[in-house]
């Protein structure tokens, strides 16, 4: 049986606050594929796509997708569908999910699918909960099918940071950590006893073969355990104790 997430409350963030700001610099750009008509112009909404996802401001090549952008540019897929391929993409499990543990995956997948911070504690475990069970692929589909990004992005609008007032973009503060930097965070987690120490411990333990001595059995005996043939016409009666069978 599937556990359920568990249950938290959330903050009162920006997001959450209803309020009236003048436009400026650190206000997010919305980029909704129905702003852009042609194939060029779409080009604008699938990198801000992947600097949302990605976090990176430069992509590589190899990094892309280029079967997915096929499909968003003939509006083949919405962008809610773009989105999901490309935090499900091998490129985002290499860069991403193996450098970092599940309380940092859950931090991050917030940031980037749903525009905003972790509320607490409690929600980092429920959702790391989510992601033990269920797997990356499985959180993903949670956030992006979830009524909170439906209601806030739709089918056709990138995700961002939303109304950012004085923190710097997410992209800028949510650095892709390596596996030094995930270690570290890990050992300052779980101590006393960190991660470290366990593989040392783990390492050090002598574990013995097992010396297995073939056996050679062409030349083993077996007995005959057949039991004698009844002289014909005489019948076989039984004991009295129901025993054995007298002759």
């Amino acid at each position: 049986m599937a556990i359920p997430l568990l249950e938290y409350k959330p903050s009162s963030q920006n997001q959450r606050v209803s309020g009236y700001e003048i436009p400026n610099e650190d206000t997010p750009k919305i980029y909704c594929i129905e702003d852009y008509a042609k194939a060029g112009e779409i080009e604008e909404l699938i990198w801000a796509a992947y600097r949302q996802v990605f976090s990176e401001q430069v992509i590589l090549k190899f990094y892309r997708q280029s079967n997915l952008e096929s499909q968003v540019k003939n509006k083949a897929i919405t962008v809610r569908d773009f989105i999901r391929g490309l935090a499900k993409s091998e490129a985002f499990q290499s860069l991403v999910i193996q450098t970092n543990s599940n309380y940092r995956l859950v931090e991050l997948g917030l940031k980037r699918l749903l525009g905003r911070s972790p509320y607490s504690k409690d929600e980092e475990i429920a959702w790391s909960i989510k992601i033990a069970t269920h797997g990356w692929d499985g959180f993903v589909d949670a956030l992006l099918d979830s009524e909170e990004y439906k209601s806030c992005f739709g089918e056709n609008i990138v995700p961002y940071q939303r109304r950012r007032y004085k923190d710097r973009p997410f992209n800028l503060v949510t650095p892709r950590y390596a596996d030094y930097w995930r270690d570290k965070l890990e050992d300052a987690r779980y101590k006393p006893g960190s991660i470290s120490d366990f593989f040392k411990m783990a390492a050090s333990i002598n574990i013995r073969t097992v010396t297995y001595t073939l056996v050679n059995t062409a030349k083993i005996q077996i007995p005959d355990t057949t039991r004698e043939k009844k002289p014909e016409g005489i019948p076989l009666s039984i004991n009295p104790s129901g025993s054995f069978p007298i002759r």
